[in-house]
């Protein structure tokens, strides 16, 4: 089944407002006419309104980086999937190894914010994946069957096909260690083994992005896996030129 080539770039506690204009502006023209693939950038919260500004009548789409489960109340220094649509947000990435580390996420409060996403009509990347500890000790499956399981859990086969899973090895976000393309395929292979037993033949429709530091050097390879649908960039997004190249080399 063919499936769309997703790129998108995770900006993680970077770029101002006057920094996410400079760097869309500068992407803009690099990327014109690469309609193969659907790409994101996923800004702060402070600098949403500028991206989707910025990015109007362009091909790139804006995301954010997370979102709560409850549409409003008494929830300080939170955002609702309302408030995100409001400002042109399309896309939302949900249960990122860095919440899930720093911030208390479980699979638990992956799976509310995925419905709120879903309810609210946001394209949800959800985001699962391995420690180093986990690869060692042979356990790799078993956390991603966990994940699946907890993080989609009441989901339906309709929805599912409408979801991104970006799989994250915690061990090479930011490390400069990369699975190898064969390491890699082999663990997106299970993760789609996995769904359409959960959830049937609408699981071939679902997008998995690679998201361990995926760099214009290995995309190619990378996405010229059977079941490697893309990337959740991080570092690399940060710079127009880089995140060109990467999105080039991914689909060309």
């Amino acid at each position: 089944m063919s499936r769309k080539v997703i790129i998108a770039g995770n900006w993680k506690m970077n770029e101002t407002i006057a920094e996410t204009q400079a760097l869309i502006n500068n992407l803009k023209p690099l990327v014109a006419g690469m309609n193969a693939c659907e790409i994101v950038v996923c800004p702060p919260f402070t600098s949403i309104d500028a991206a989707v500004k910025a990015a109007a009548q362009s091909n790139i789409k804006v995301g954010a980086q997370n979102l709560h489960w409850e549409t409003s109340g008494a929830f300080t220094g939170e955002i609702s999937a309302s408030m995100l649509k409001e400002l042109g947000v399309e896309f939302v990435i949900i249960g990122h190894s860095e919440r899930r580390q720093y911030f208390g996420e479980t699979d638990e409060t992956v799976n509310k914010r995925l419905k709120a996403a879903l309810d609210s009509g946001l394209k949800p990347i959800v985001c699962i994946g391995e420690l180093l500890s986990d690869r060692e000790n042979g356990a790799t499956e078993k956390v991603l069957d966990t994940q699946l399981k907890g993080g989609l859990a009441d989901i339906t086969a309709e929805q599912v096909s409408g979801i991104v899973i970006a799989y994250e090895p915690v061990w090479a976000i930011g490390t400069g260690k990369t699975a190898t393309p064969e390491m890699a395929e082999e663990t997106h292979a299970y993760i789609r083994k996995r769904l359409v037993a959960m959830f049937g033949a609408e699981a071939e429709k679902v997008r998995i992005q690679y998201g361990g530091s995926m760099k214009a050097d290995n995309s190619g390879a990378l996405v010229a896996q059977p079941n490697i649908d893309g990337g959740l960039i991080g570092g690399a997004s940060l710079k127009a030129e880089s995140f060109a190249d990467l999105i080039k080399n991914a689909i060309s």
